[in-house]
C-alpha cells in the first residue's frame, strides 16, 4: 500500500501551521515551524510574497491540511469524501467524523501513541485489539460501543508508556472512555463538529470536491 515517506515537517511547514505529525517533537523548539516558518522548497521564503489568492487555492490548501493531519494519501481521502456524502446530515462533519473514527486516530486520541503515524505502526504490527480479536488494519473504522485494547505483551512497550506517561494526566476528548491501568478505551458515540479538536473549515473541502 502507497504511504508517504518524505519529512514530515514539510508538511507543516507547506500549510504554515504545526499539523503534529511528529508527537512530542512538535511542542519543543525543534519542531520546524518554530525554526523556519516558512514553506520548503528553493522559493519557499517567497511563497509569502505573493499577491493574489484564488479560491480554489484556499480550497486546495484546506483539503491537503486536513488529508496530511490524519495521515491519508488522496485516493483514500476521496473515497471517505464519497462515503460522507452519501450520508445523511452534512457531509463536511460526516466526512471528519469518518477520519476521527479510524482505528489509528482513536489509539492516538486514546493516548497510547505520540501520534497518528505511530498509532498506524500499532495497528500494523499486531499490537492491538478490538474486542478482544486482533486487528491489524489502520483504516478500520470502529463503531461506538466497541472497546480498543493493547493486547497483553505489548501493554510493556517502551513507546506505549511513556506516551500514557506524558498524555495520561491530558483530559481526552468526550467521546472516548479510557483506562490506562489496563490500557483499554472504549468509543462512546461517533463525535459532533464540536467534539473534533483541530483546526479545520471542512466546508471548503466539500466546495472543491463538489466542482
Amino acid at each position: 500500500m502507497a504511504r508517504y515517506i518524505e519529512a514530515s515537517c514539510k508538511l507543516c511547514r507547506r500549510e504554515s501551521m504545526k499539523l503534529f505529525l511528529k508527537g512530542e517533537r512538535c511542542y519543543t523548539d525543534k519542531c520546524a515551524i518554530e525554526r523556519r516558518n516558512f514553506a520548503p522548497g528553493q522559493h519557499g521564503r517567497n511563497m509569502a510574497r505573493r499577491r493574489k489568492v484564488s479560491d480554489y487555492q484556499v480550497q486546495l490548501r484546506e483539503k491537503q491540511k486536513v488529508k496530511r493531519i490524519y495521515g491519508v494519501l488522496e485516493k483514500q481521502f476521496r473515497n471517505y469524501y464519497v462515503r460522507a456524502s452519501k450520508k445523511s446530515g452534512v457531509t463536511g462533519e460526516n466526512l471528519l467524523q469518518l477520519l476521527e473514527t479510524r482505528l489509528d486516530n482513536i489509539i492516538y486520541r486514546l493516548g497510547f501513541a505520540p501520534s497518528r503515524k505511530s498509532a498506524r505502526q500499532l495497528v500494523r504490527h499486531r499490537h492491538i485489539r478490538i474486542n478482544g480479536k486482533l486487528v491489524d488494519i489502520p483504516s478500520y473504522q470502529v463503531c461506538p460501543g466497541e472497546e480498543i485494547s493493547v493486547k497483553q505483551p505489548s501493554r510493556e512497550l517502551g513507546l506505549v508508556l511513556s506516551t500514557i506517561e506524558r498524555r495520561g494526566k491530558q483530559e481526552t476528548v468526550s467521546w472516548l472512555s479510557v483506562d490506562y491501568k489496563s490500557q483499554s478505551g472504549k468509543l462512546l458515540e461517533i463525535p459532533t463538529r464540536e467534539g473534533i479538536p483541530i483546526i479545520a473549515q471542512e466546508q471548503l473541502i466539500v466546495e472543491l470536491y463538489s466542482k
